[in-house]
């Protein structure tokens, strides 16, 4: 029985020694709606400088010097927004693309929350071009910048009665292989 109460009196000092390191593994609570909205950005891994608000609208004030090449899907494109006037080129087909883009203009690249916008400016800085920096649009736009959303145009309207289609005249060719 002592034998029995030396094991119970080890096992349980171990359990509550390991507390602390069970709570440090433990899954984290549940997220609450305030703190599920707030963005966190991962670190900044990239070469190209990331730019914030006050420094794009420097950019923006001189666009004859400026190509913002937008490296988003057109469906986020469509969604979030960009800057009026851009150059839509997706991050994968961005090394094919690059005999197309002119290398006299300072480049200001664009993402959601610039992190493929930073990974497109290294690799046009590599390749020779001059590059700003780096920018998302979702940041752009929270820090008080002003976004354009593209939206389609209205569908065709369909009215309930559709006008009755009558066929075609028949109208008789021309020339004399029409006389026989």
């Amino acid at each position: 029985m002592q034998r029995f109460q030396h094991t119970a009196i080890a096992l349980l000092s171990t359990a509550v020694l390991s507390l602390p390191a069970m709570a440090q593994n433990a899954p984290a609570a549940p997220a609450t709606a305030a703190s599920a909205s707030a963005y966190v950005a991962p670190p900044w891994t990239y070469k190209t400088q990331q730019l914030s608000r006050n420094d794009v609208d420097k950019l923006l004030g001189n666009p004859k010097k400026l190509l913002i090449i937008d490296v988003r899907r057109p469906d986020e494109l469509g969604k979030n927004g960009s800057f009026p006037v851009y150059l839509s080129v997706q991050i994968k087909d961005l090394p094919e693309a690059l005999a197309y883009i002119p290398k006299d203009r300072v480049i200001l690249t664009v993402s959601n929350r610039a992190h493929r916008a930073g990974a497109a400016g290294d690799l046009l800085s590599s390749k020779g071009y001059k590059v700003a920096g780096a920018v998302g649009s979702l940041d752009y736009a929270e820090a008080g910048g002003s976004i354009a959303k593209i939206t389609p145009p209205p569908a065709p309207a369909t009215s309930a009665t559709t006008p009755a289609t009558t066929p075609a005249a028949t109208v008789p060719a021309a020339g004399p292989a029409a006389s026989r």
